[in-house]
């Protein structure tokens, strides 16, 4: 859900004209060991509330630079995929899952069921970079599936018509282990997919791009908002943040969008989670913390609230 750090410094350079609080966030490191809360803010604000929907405040996050936020439905936790590892959210804080692995591509793609890439932590027996990696068991353990030594995707989607990833390449797998290369008009920055894989939508500097037959075509959406990060959240609905911290939302698989509220900070991460009452709950993490919207986007709370 992140980007190469070269594509990511020429995309926030390239719309930094559209909104002077957009800003690059480097990923700085932490030995590993006991979970602690570092990077972001040290502290959290007792306000969690911005006018007009703005949120102006949030929680420390767990690691310095998130690259995935997203919601597992065996426990209902958001989870984080940082530079540090896995973290679950708890009602007292993060808590880290799983080994230390520097989780540059995250996707979940059911219960328990995750897809990352990225590069090995000390200790940690995976090649450099660690390719596609599988998790069943909620990211306690994870499994070499392909490409390792040679794929670090950092853009990753996971749905039922099987996995897409960028590594420089557009890549496709149905089953994570054979892939075939897709041909975009853009240059990925993250990516997502429809529940069944069929509609596929990519964010670029030349704006968002979509295609229904799963890659075969594609076409930029010149009427859509400027889009950093997309997720798809159930159904029909994306949710996606510009690089100002404009949210967005389209209810019809991302042919169309309307802005919604407004997230102060750099984002890092997006994620989003269609509810049982047909309401969308949208997760933006910023250099700020993490901002829970359930209302799609309008209003928030911190996490943990």
């Amino acid at each position: 859900m992140t980007a190469h750090p070269r594509r990511r410094s020429r995309f926030l350079l390239r719309t930094a004209t559209l909104s002077a609080t957009v800003l690059l966030a480097g990923c700085a490191g932490a030995e590993p060991g006991a979970v602690q809360h570092h990077g972001g803010n040290s502290e959290r604000s007792d306000s969690e509330h911005g006018d007009g929907g703005r949120a102006t405040a949030a929680t420390a996050l767990p690691s310095a630079h998130v690259h995935g936020v997203a919601v597992n439905p065996a426990d209902g936790r958001v989870h984080l995929a940082t530079h540090d590892g896995l973290f679950r959210y708890e009602e007292s804080g993060p808590v880290r899952v799983g080994p230390v692995i520097d989780l540059m591509g995250f996707s979940i793609a059911g219960a328990d069921h995750f897809y990352a890439s990225g590069h090995p932590g000390p200790g940690v027996q995976l090649p450099e970079p660690v390719g596609l990696i599988e998790s069943t068991d909620g990211g306690r353990t994870w499994q070499a599936l392909s490409r390792q030594g040679e794929s670090d995707f950092h853009a990753l989607t996971a749905s039922a018509g099987g996995v897409v990833g960028f590594d420089g390449t557009l890549r496709s797998s149905p089953d994570g282990t054979t892939w075939s290369v897709l041909d975009a008009p853009v240059e990925p920055y993250a990516l997502a997919a429809s529940p069944d894989g069929a509609v596929l939508l990519a964010t670029s500097e030349a704006g968002p791009a979509r295609s229904s037959d799963a890659g075969g075509t594609w076409s930029v959406l010149r009427d859509a908002p400027l889009l950093q990060l997309v997720d798809w959240a159930g159904g029909a609905t994306v949710a996606g943040v510009g690089p100002d911290g404009t949210v967005a939302l389209s209810t019809d698989a991302g042919a169309t969008w309307s802005t919604r509220g407004q997230v102060a900070g750099a984002p890092q991460a997006v994620g989003a989670d269609l509810q049982p009452d047909g309401t969308t709950r949208v997760l933006v993490v910023t250099d700020e913390g993490v901002h829970d919207f359930r209302d799609g986007g309008v209003s928030f709370t911190a996490i943990p609230s």
